[in-house]
């Protein structure tokens, strides 16, 4: 995340108020979880100023952060999410002739890293804000606060604050009997044809991360794995996760599905996985040809599981 969220700063309403007003103040629309994007380039993102959105209100919005500084200020630009619907409706036409609503998940992996910050922090805080309308404690009204980083109930007071469900992400590896070492990796019925991932899940209440790994792999493949070793972590706003990557060394090597919903699992090698290619490529691999069966694909470039995948493939995570 490139932005500076000025946390304290914006507790402050002067300063936020000076922020929202300011001439290069920029606002990131979400509509439906979806983001405004040009027509001509569906990966270069539109950011508003406030005199393109009529009679917008501070407290529609929610601040982001201080961006980029522009190269005819010394200014540091400050972003501000709203939602399509709080906007007139004169404002929404104009938008829709001004560019086109793109599904972020399709987009971010040919985005900038600070685009990609900026849309899935806008995409993942209004989503928060539109299914946490409610006090959790006394089922009242609740408004937002703290520039939308925090909702207060209007008649018990209770603060509530954006939540982010933890999920563990696990490349689980084995070495068998003919010395070669293999990785687990599954794939749900819903998903394109060959696409195959690594495992995951989310964390139970009143479990470790660790725990978490070993109860996931062993619900959804019957595989027993020890050792869960913690690589990285990526946020994943899809709509309100955190992906916790590790990896993992199994104890043994059959897999069953029957009591979860992969449609299949498979362990590969490293050879295997060297033919594998990324749904980013999909598109300029298939220009001329129908999709084969054959063909297995590993997810996004941008994910956290492709990253494990890639990297396990190039020995450098894992055990073996």
């Amino acid at each position: 995340m490139p932005l500076d969220r000025c946390s304290n700063q914006r507790k402050n309403k002067r300063w936020l108020t000076a922020e929202f007003n300011h001439q290069e103040t920029l606002f990131c629309v979400i509509n439906d979880g979806m983001s405004l994007f040009s027509h001509e380039n569906t990966f270069k993102p539109i950011y508003l100023n406030k005199t393109q959105l009529e009679s917008l209100s501070i407290d529609s919005c929610i601040y982001l952060g201080k961006g980029a500084q522009s190269t005819e200020s010394t200014h540091i630009s400050s972003l501000f999410a709203i939602n399509y619907e709080k906007l007139r409706f004169s404002t929404q036409e104009e938008l829709i002739k001004l560019g086109q609503w793109i599904n972020l998940r399709e987009a971010t992996s040919n985005l900038t890293m600070l685009d990609a910050s900026i849309q899935a922090l806008a995409k993942a805080l209004d989503y928060w804000h539109t299914t946490h309308q409610f006090c959790g404690k006394c089922g009242n009204a609740s408004r937002s606060v703290e520039a939308g980083h925090a909702r207060r109930c209007t008649e018990c007071r209770n603060m509530s604050f954006p939540r982010t469900d933890p999920a563990v992400i696990m490349l689980v590896e084995h070495m068998f009997p003919d010395g070669i070492a293999r990785c687990l990796l599954g794939r749900q019925a819903s998903w394109k044809q060959g696409i195959y991932s690594t495992l995951a899940g989310f964390v139970d209440p009143g479990e470790t991360l660790e725990e978490a790994v070993i109860r996931e792999v062993s619900e959804e493949t019957g595989v027993a794995v020890e050792s869960p070793q913690y690589i990285t972590s990526q946020p994943w706003p899809f709509p309100a996760s955190v992906m916790l990557g590790f990896t993992a060394v199994a104890t043994s090597n059959t897999i069953d599905i029957s009591k979860d919903d992969l449609e299949d699992c498979q362990w590969f090698s490293r050879e295997q996985l060297a033919h594998f290619y990324s749904v980013n490529n999909v598109k300029e691999r298939n220009e001329e040809k129908q999709d084969k069966k054959d063909e297995y694909r590993i997810g996004s470039g941008d994910s956290i599981s492709s990253y494990l995948i890639t990297a396990w493939k190039n020995k450098e995570i894992g055990q073996y």
